[in-house]
Formats: C-alpha cells, sequence, structure tokens
C-alpha cells in the first residue's frame, strides 16, 4: 500500500479475517474482510466493483451474527479484492463494530 493512502486513514485498521458477503451492482458475493477499522475495510473477493460505488457488506461476527455495513468502494484491485470506506453507521451499528474491534485487540 502506498504512503499517500495510509496517510488518508483516519482510522488504523486491523488484520482481523472475517467471513463475509457484499452486494453491490454486479450481484451477491461470497468474500473475506481483511483487515477492519471504525471507518472502513479490506473485502478479498474476485467479484467485480468500480471505485465510487455503493455496496451493502454483511460481516459474520465472532459471535455467529452478521452484521450489515454500507460503504462506498475506495480502490479496487481486479480479481483481488477492494478498500470500503463506511457511510454514516448508525449507533447501533457502530458499537458492534467497534466492540469486535475492541474484543479483537483482547478487550483494549
Amino acid at each position: 500500500m502506498d504512503d499517500a493512502r495510509l496517510e488518508r486513514r483516519a482510522h488504523e485498521r486491523l488484520r482481523l479475517p472475517l467471513e463475509a458477503q457484499w452486494e453491490g451492482q454486479a450481484g451477491e458475493h461470497e468474500a473475506h474482510v481483511q483487515d477492519l477499522s471504525p471507518g472502513g475495510c479490506y473485502i478479498e473477493s474476485d467479484g467485480q466493483v468500480s471505485d465510487g460505488e455503493r455496496v451493502t457488506i454483511r460481516v459474520r461476527t465472532p459471535s455467529g451474527a452478521w452484521l450489515v455495513i454500507h460503504g462506498a468502494v475506495a480502490h479496487h484491485q481486479p480479481l483481488k479484492g477492494f478498500g470500503v470506506l463506511f457511510l454514516p453507521l448508525a449507533p447501533a451499528t457502530r458499537y458492534q463494530l467497534e466492540d469486535i474491534i475492541r474484543s479483537a485487540r483482547g478487550g483494549k
């Protein structure tokens, strides 16, 4: 990842592989979240997206529940994956997301 992209991030991303599904203009796809932060994530998927495309992501939490998050594609690598910037989160969704991150960091 280039230095300019790292400098634009508002949140540190945590490497946290989670099962996921996402839906965009090309339909629904199975995927994995490779890293996660309160502001975005990286989705590993061979599904096709375009920069700026709106997507709906369903992430399977460690408890087995599905967390639904809406976002926009920030960048993509064809047949590999894409980065997502989350759209404004509802308070309950933000709490669940932060709880996943906090638990992965050992409760810190």
